[in-house]
């Protein structure tokens, strides 16, 4: 079970991470990016794990990271949320499938 965890965040960050940077974020907002994955993700995966929708998981990590990333840079924190999550999820989707 732990490797479900541990593949989903090592997976997450491997995506988002770079997209945060290609976004044009650095260093302090880069460490942001990786904490409100830290945060979200192990949840997420529990949730689904107990049988919630996948829809409603996203949308409420979309929404925590989106959150801490308006408290820590300017550059479109909500649009980086959400791109970088679909994204994210959509891959996962492609991987599992």
């Amino acid at each position: 079970m732990l490797e479900i965890f541990a593949l989903s965040l090592g997976l997450t960050l491997l995506l988002e991470l770079p997209i945060a940077y290609a976004w044009g974020l650095r260093k302090r907002q880069l460490v942001t990016v990786l904490a409100a994955n830290l945060m979200t993700n192990p949840l997420a995966v529990a949730l689904h794990l107990w049988g919630i929708p996948q829809v409603p998981i996203e949308i409420g990590v979309i929404i925590a990271e989106g959150t801490a990333y308006s408290l820590h840079f300017e550059k479109r924190p909500w649009l980086l949320a959400v791109v970088s999550n679909i994204l994210s999820w959509g891959i996962g989707l492609l991987i599992q499938s």
